[in-house]
């Protein structure tokens, strides 16, 4: 059956694969993004497609529509991109979950919040399972973006409980893939760069921190499989890649996968940044079905195929 879809950031690095893939799937596509981190060219393949609807706005102004699901994307999501202005990311957040979630209500869609692994914050339990409820500095750097995602659950359970709105919660943990920002900060993008540029590959730290990384094709997967789940399961669920890897196991694989002549340099490690980060994906496994199924460097190759294209 052909649904209505809203997609909120739509035109930004996720958003714009998930709207490609519900197309693919024959649904009708409305996505909405004010282009303060998403670009048009991430969606510009799409718009000869008549079941896709691109539309200038911002989610902290409220939207009418009529459509029979919506996915809140719409946020920026990279360090140096938040806290460029960690006010409106405050307010994307959370004006932006209260918009959608009173659109939800009145349409009676059903609506599905991209929270992030960020809401674990320096974590004190590993690998970070969903009942963990985290360890988060309230008033750091990073807390537009840690505390707006936790507000903004918190407003889609209570939606739930006062007014029955259809909610799903995903956390999303590390992500990487084509249409990448190139200057978003983050660590796979900023290495496959500097490595295709033979730059020195910059480390924060002493590279023995880690992350997990999922290619985004497996996100939007979870994502789908979440959205399509019973209306018993809202969620939160942890949706990433558990395979764990050091800075330097990452840098080390992305000169291997590109060839490069970059060398390794070393520099200070950033405020409130977490020494590890690792899903814990039982429930997503016993609710969704869902594991992440594309490896590390099957991954990076596609990606470094794509930064070849724009670089």
């Amino acid at each position: 059956m052909r649904k209505k879809v809203l997609v909120t950031g739509g035109a930004g690095f996720l958003g714009s694969h998930l709207c490609e893939r519900l197309l693919n799937d024959g649904h009708e596509v409305v996505c909405l993004d004010n282009y303060f981190t998403g670009q048009k060219q991430n969606v510009v393949h799409l718009l000869s497609n008549p079941y896709f609807e691109l539309i200038r706005h911002d989610v902290t102004m409220p939207f009418f529509i009529e459509v029979d699901e919506i996915y809140n994307l719409a946020c920026p999501a990279s360090p140096i991109h938040y806290q460029y202005n960690a006010i409106k990311t405050v307010k994307t957040s959370v004006m932006g979950a209260i918009n959608m979630l009173g659109l939800a209500k009145r349409i009676k869609a059903k609506i599905l919040q991209a929270s992030t692994s960020e809401v674990y914050g320096d974590p004190d339990v590993h690998p970070q399972n969903e009942s963990y409820w985290g360890h988060v500095n309230p008033i750091g750097i990073r807390a537009c973006y840690d505390e707006g995602k936790r507000c903004a659950e918190t407003l889609f359970v209570n939606y739930h409980r006062q007014n029955n709105v259809d909610i799903k919660i995903i956390r999303i943990f590390n992500t990487y893939g084509p249409r990448m920002h190139p200057h978003d900060g983050r660590v796979v993008s900023n290495f496959i760069v500097q490595a295709l540029q033979n730059q020195d590959i910059t480390i924060y730290g002493d590279g023995t921190q880690s992350r997990s990384f999922q290619y985004v094709d497996d996100l939007i997967n979870g994502m789908i499989k979440m959205m399509d789940s019973g209306k018993d399961f809202t969620g939160p669920v942890n949706i990433g890649n558990p395979n764990e890897f050091t800075m330097i196991e990452l840098a080390e694989k992305v000169l291997k996968l590109t060839g490069s002549k970059s060398k390794i340099v070393y520099d200070a490690l950033p405020d409130d940044d977490p020494m590890q980060r690792q899903p814990d994906i039982t429930l997503a496994k016993e609710k969704l079905n869902w594991e992440p199924k594309i490896e590390l460097e099957e991954g990076l190759t596609k990606t470094i195929e794509y930064f070849k294209t724009i670089i």
